[in-house]
């Protein structure tokens, strides 16, 4: 099968093309011919010796990726036959090994993928979606009469928050650029918010949580705008080591928050697309051998919803 390996950490030029066989199948295991995969910041942080290289750096070879959609070939597990189309978030935060024709994964990492959504809307849905509805549901427990804040709003993560969000019913505000902001109001969002002005120093001080995607700096400016007692959440790894310390001596609690793969979690998922309760935005869909431009769009900082490669 076509795979593509990181050779060394390093810059996208460590990304090989080989051949490898294909990969064996355990009980409760499920072997999927990929059809799109998702890219992602974490991706590009493994890539760089960052994220979780850590966990990665022994092994023989190191495949990165962790969301697919594609179709089972081969199953040992009583919940997907050979044929079903299925999409999830693989042995996060773990080695995925997604970047690649055909993956082996634990059948609880997958849900059936919705027949009205496409491979790649699937696949632009396991990491992101999955990182809003965790963060929200689990750590900030999101209720209707909750104000919340999201920063990078047209991102991946971002532009499911507002959409869980809302389907919860609480009152939003995003932040982006100007360029975006249509597409964050677009999403259900209450408020816009352009992050290179001084709009969030103006704003109101009463939100009960604030959802950051970008730590360093944005830590600092959210969180005068949050109440006593209020919740800062913080996903981007590197980035937010202090914001456990800052939040509490401002009197909110802060908290560094990781997704992991989680089956009854990615059924809800599926449940909110067959629902129409999410819908993905992709920015644009790269060929498997463009891997390096899916990166560096990535790279760029500026993509609106997910880049998707398709196999």
């Amino acid at each position: 099968m076509k795979a593509i390996i990181l050779s060394k950490k390093g810059n996208v030029n460590q990304l090989k093309y080989t051949e490898l066989p294909l990969p064996s199948i355990r009980e409760g295991e499920v072997l999927v011919e990929t059809k799109a995969i998702g890219i992602n910041p974490i991706d590009l942080k493994t890539r760089n010796g960052k994220g979780v290289y850590t966990m990665l750096q022994n092994e023989d070879t190191i495949i990165l990726g962790w969301e697919l959609s594609g179709i089972v070939k081969k199953t040992c597990s009583e919940k997907f036959n050979e044929g079903d189309e299925v999409f999830g978030l693989v042995n996060f935060p773990g080695h995925g090994k997604t970047y690649a024709e055909f993956v082996a994964c634990s059948a609880n990492n997958l849900a059936k993928k919705p027949e009205e959504i496409s491979h790649f809307e699937a696949a632009a849905t396991s990491l992101a979606a999955l990182t809003a509805y965790q963060a929200l549901v689990y750590l900030a427990k999101l209720k209707s009469h909750h104000k919340i804040l999201i920063h990078a709003a047209s991102g991946g993560v971002g532009h499911f928050a507002i959409q869980i969000a809302k389907h919860i019913g609480a009152y939003v505000a995003g932040t982006s650029s100007i360029e975006n902001r249509k597409f964050v109001l677009s999403l259900g969002a209450n408020k816009h918010l352009d992050y290179k002005t001084d709009a969030l120093e103006k704003e109101q001080k009463d939100y009960d949580i604030v959802l950051d995607t970008i730590g360093g700096q944005n830590i600092d400016r959210s969180i005068p705008l949050i109440k006593k007692g209020g919740i800062l959440i913080s996903i981007p790894s590197g980035m937010n080591n202090s914001v456990t310390e800052k939040a509490s001596r401002n009197g909110i609690e802060g908290m560094k928050f990781t997704v992991q793969s989680n089956e009854n979690d990615i059924n809800v998922i599926a449940g909110y697309l067959q629902q129409g309760n999410l819908k993905p935005h992709i920015s644009k869909v790269f060929n498997f051998e463009a891997i390096e431009k899916a990166h560096t769009q990535i790279a760029s900082g500026h993509t609106v919803g997910k880049i998707i490669v398709n196999l």
